[in-house]
């Protein structure tokens, strides 16, 4: 089954948890502990998030709580990554080095074109599974561009990741504290 009709069917399983006039605002994949399962957010209108429930794969809701965190900072981690890979102005990035290509092409700004593309390749389109693999495969390609655009004084790729600590934690207990099932 492709991707996207997993996702339409676990939306459709996931509808069935609505309350109050929610709706599945979200179904994001993720390979959490040797397993897929679904992180769905609901909401009202055009407001925040106003529940969450993990869906195991074959579309049950996972009551334990640990299972629910990991998932959800797995998920977190892969949307901070994705976000702060190339500063997240992948196009940009390309626009500037085939600029320069034409008017100076200076040594080595072929590999930095191809680390471009590289990095396109590991983000990749719509929809994505958010897991370990993914988080490694992306690490390693904005390493590889950040060497190939020269090693400056740290990674900001690193920093950012670093740095996400805050948000994959608060990401983490929004969904905990929203949940839409007691948490065991």
């Amino acid at each position: 089954m492709a991707l996207q009709d997993e996702l339409d069917a676990i939306a459709a399983k996931g509808a069935a948890h609505a309350v109050d006039g929610e709706e599945v605002a979200a179904v994001i994949p993720a390979d959490s502990e040797g397993a897929r399962v679904y992180l769905l957010a609901y909401r009202r209108g055009e407001e925040e998030p106003s529940g969450w429930l993990l869906l195991d794969a074959a579309g049950d809701p996972v009551d334990d709580r640990a299972a629910v965190r990991d998932a959800a900072s797995l998920v977190a981690l892969c949307e901070v990554a994705e976000d702060s890979a190339a500063g997240g102005e992948l196009d940009d990035l390309r626009s500037r080095l085939v600029g320069l290509k034409l008017t100076e092409n200076p040594l080595g700004l072929d590999e930095a074109i191809a680390a471009v593309d590289e990095l396109e390749r590991a983000i990749g389109t719509p929809p994505r599974v958010a897991s370990l693999a993914y988080l490694e495969n992306l690490g390693a390609a904005v390493r590889n561009l950040e060497r190939a655009l020269g090693d400056g004084v740290g990674s900001p790729f690193a920093a950012a990741m670093k740095s996400a600590t805050g948000a994959v934690e608060q990401l983490s207990a929004d969904v905990e504290a929203n949940y839409k099932r007691p948490l065991t």
